[in-house]
């Protein structure tokens, strides 16, 4: 969770990477990753309620699970495919706890990516909606009914637009936003697409 002093400051002068800053050549930089991930967290904070806590913890638990590996064999996991290729020849093939970890993250991920991404792109939408449809496209097909249940609550519990975006710094910061975004939506449409190609699952 964020400290006080770091919810006064505009959100993206609180976080330690970007993902606009990630390297993806020859593939996605773990250690980068995963700092821009832990700053994505506290952008649940902005929003406001504790109804995202269920987000929040789900997305901190597999960015655990991706340093833990990479502080395992930091060799064989400089980017996050190798991550996955490596930890898998020592699993017998199958995806391990840090392979099934990032696939959940890159879905908690692609659900706040689209969702502000709706937002962005349809200015009298209110946060609720936008959030809402972002969730039926990415983690809603992976959930059962209780979790479900959980996350429905949370998109009633998001703020007003005007009120989000305020917190979030005001017109400098929706600016900041698009390039945060369009560094995510790289990062995750390689990850799907790495996920796929190798056939170790559907992100």
């Amino acid at each position: 969770m964020s400290t006080v002093s770091e919810l006064n400051k505009p959100f993206f002068q609180t976080i330690q990477t970007s993902f606009k800053d990630v390297s993806t050549t020859p593939g996605v930089e773990t250690v980068g990753f995963a700092n821009a991930a832990e700053g994505l967290v506290s952008i649940f904070d902005v929003l406001g309620n504790a109804a995202f806590t269920i987000v929040q913890g789900d997305l901190k638990g597999n960015i655990a699970k991706v340093r833990a590996r990479y502080a395992k064999a930091p060799e064989q996991s400089g980017t996050l495919e190798d991550l996955v290729k490596n930890e898998m020849a020592e699993n017998k093939g199958k995806l391990g706890t840090a392979g099934e970890g990032l696939m959940w993250l890159i879905r908690g991920l692609k659900f706040t990516l689209l969702g502000l991404q709706s937002s962005q792109n349809n200015p009298s939408e209110e946060l609720a909606q936008s959030f809402t449809k972002a969730y039926e496209g990415s983690l809603k097909p992976h959930h059962g009914w209780v979790i479900k249940q959980a996350f429905g609550l949370a998109m009633k519990a998001t703020p007003y637009r005007k009120d989000f975006y305020t917190r979030l710094g005001g017109p400098e910061a929706e600016v900041e936003l698009k390039g945060w975004l369009a560094g995510l939506e790289k990062i995750v449409s390689q990850m799907e697409s790495a996920y796929k190609s190798n056939g170790w699952g559907t992100v």
